[in-house]
C-alpha cells in the first residue's frame, strides 16, 4: 500500500534553520504498531529516502499515544541560504508520497 493511504498526516517543517522535522501520523493504530515492531522507519530508511548520510538522520521517534513517527534530519541547505527553495521546510514531504509499504 502507499504511505499516503495509510497515514492521515504527512508533513515536514523546519526545526530551526539546519534541521527538518518529518511527521507521519497513521490512520490505524494496528498499522502503526506493525511498522513500529519492524522498525520500518529506521535511520537507514530515512537516509536512503532522502539521499543523505545516515549520520544526517538525527533521530527517529515513535509516539504511541497518537500512532506517529517523527524523524529529524539535517537540511542539505540551511533555511534561507542561497539555493534554498523551501525556507519553511514545508515542501520536503514529496519523497514520502511515492513510498510503498508491505503491510
Amino acid at each position: 500500500m502507499k504511505l499516503v493511504d495509510l497515514a492521515k498526516v504527512i508533513r515536514t517543517k523546519n526545526s530551526g534553520p539546519f534541521i527538518l522535522t518529518i511527521d507521519l501520523i497513521f490512520k490505524e493504530k494496528e498499522i502503526y504498531e506493525k511498522l513500529k515492531r519492524r522498525n520500518f522507519f529506521s535511520k537507514s530508511w530515512w537516509a536512503n529516502l532522502y539521499g543523505i548520510s545516515i549520520d544526517d538522520v538525527i533521530s527517529v521517534v515513535y509516539f504511541d499515544p497518537v500512532g506517529a513517527v517523527k524523524a529529524n534530519i539535517r537540511r542539505k541547505i540551511p533555511s534561507g541560504s542561497p539555493g534554498d527553495s523551501d525556507v519553511y521546510g514545508a515542501q520536503q514531504h514529496a519523497p514520502l508520497l511515492e513510498v510503498d509499504i508491505d503491510v
